[in-house]
């Protein structure tokens, strides 16, 4: 979920929560108003916990580190990169990718790649 919305749902799940005494119970409550005011809060409350509570994982989400990789060089036209490099749609399928404690990498001539972590492309 966006961000922007998090706080959103949030604003409006404290709210809800606040008007509550204020709305309902502040001119002595009948049966009806605190049934009202129970939905409410238990709506608002609902509400505030799926807002802050953290997205599960899930299979398509792809997630890669990289970790104190070595040095990469390019020379004569070759390209060279560390950490994590990921273009194109193909990622949003694989689960997990993790390098670690890596090597040097070197590129050496034209057309040719190194990386010292992740490229997926």
């Amino acid at each position: 979920m966006p961000r922007s919305w998090k706080f959103t749902i949030i604003a409006l799940a404290v709210a809800g929560i606040a008007s509550i005494p204020l709305v309902w119970l502040l001119d002595g409550p009948d049966t009806g108003q605190l049934v009202g005011a129970t939905l409410q809060f238990a709506v608002a409350v609902i509400a505030f916990c799926w807002a802050v509570w953290p997205d599960a994982p899930r299979g398509v989400r792809a997630r890669f580190q990289a970790v104190r990789t070595g040095a990469a060089r390019a020379e004569d036209g070759g390209v060279a990169g560390t950490g994590v490099r990921v273009r194109g749609q193909r990622a949003r399928h694989m689960a997990s990718a993790r390098a670690r404690d890596t090597g040097k990498a070197t590129a050496k001539g034209r057309r040719s790649k190194a990386n010292s972590g992740i490229e997926i492309s």
